[in-house]
């Protein structure tokens, strides 16, 4: 029987945008790792929490042709990946639950530390096939170095944020996507709430997939552009413990950003690139 899965990261489109991703998050209040720049093509930014992180993932538009997956991808939320251990294994449990895509695949890139030593981050992935996850990109990963990204300098950001509590999925047929994704990562979906089923990390992180409409009726004008997509998701959530900073930092980012405090959250619509973020205190 396979375990219960683990969130290693989730991922934000900023396609052929990323100068302007890197410095709008910086003005959030994030720390970001310098840019890295994958041998596949593709370049990043991490956000990096105790145990899983954020990623702003692009590329250049004389690469677009060798990361199809991000060149023609929807901006914002559009990755969803769970460690592993061995991607091979995780190939097999996709393969299992007939999600399956390409075979796993090698890729490093090269990382600069601050006392100057160079060393080559390298991972081994392992990938669902589109159809069986339309909302976005579902993946394990298998860091080869772990070291290299987990560190002190980049654990610690001054908006106060410190991980994730909840991924929304917006689909048609929330109980059917809920039911197949938690086969996969062997958690069983909770259903005390009908329109919204959620499956439930063991680190209090959750997927809860909801409807078209009850997403739109939640969050009104907030709401990302689902026209043309069967599905998507529509918010992240992130815990957040200095709310005063986390609003200092936002005001920062003038109109780049639409803010709407709550009673224990704030809810930050990202407009250049079409995310939703939650911000739970």
């Amino acid at each position: 029987m396979s375990l219960p899965a683990i969130l290693d990261h989730i991922v934000i489109n900023a396609r052929f945008n990323m100068d302007d991703a890197e410095d709008l998050f910086s003005r959030m209040g994030f720390t970001l790792t310098p840019r890295g720049r994958h041998t596949m093509g593709s370049i990043n930014h991490l956000m990096m929490f105790a145990d899983d992180y954020l990623e702003l993932i692009g590329i250049g538009e004389a690469d677009a042709d060798k990361r199809p997956d991000v060149s023609q991808a929807p901006l914002g939320l559009n990755g969803l990946v769970f460690k592993t251990e061995n991607a091979d294994q995780a190939f097999e449990r996709l393969g299992d639950n007939d999600m399956a895509g390409d075979p796993p695949r090698a890729f490093s890139r090269p990382l600069v530390l601050d006392d100057g030593s160079r060393h080559e981050a390298a991972f081994r992935t392992a990938t669902a096939r589109s159809d069986a996850f339309p909302a976005g990109r579902l993946y394990f990963c298998e860091h080869l170095t772990p070291e290299l990204l987990w560190r002190a300098e980049w654990l610690s950001h001054p908006n106060g944020v410190t991980g994730f509590t909840e991924l929304m999925t917006v689909c048609v047929n929330p109980e059917e996507d809920a039911e197949r994704v938690g086969g996969l990562l062997a958690i069983a979906p909770d259903r005390a709430r009908e329109d919204a089923p959620q499956i439930a990390f063991a680190s209090g992180f959750r997927l809860t997939f909801v409807t078209p409409e009850a997403y739109t009726d939640r969050f009104g004008d907030l709401a990302v552009s689902t026209t043309g997509r069967d599905a998507c998701f529509g918010a992240l959530g992130l815990r957040c413990e200095n709310p005063e900073a986390l609003f200092a930092a936002l005001e920062d980012c003038g109109d780049a950003v639409t803010v709407v405090r709550q009673d224990a959250s704030a809810v930050v619509l990202v407009q250049a690139f079409d995310t939703l973020l939650r911000f739970d205190f």
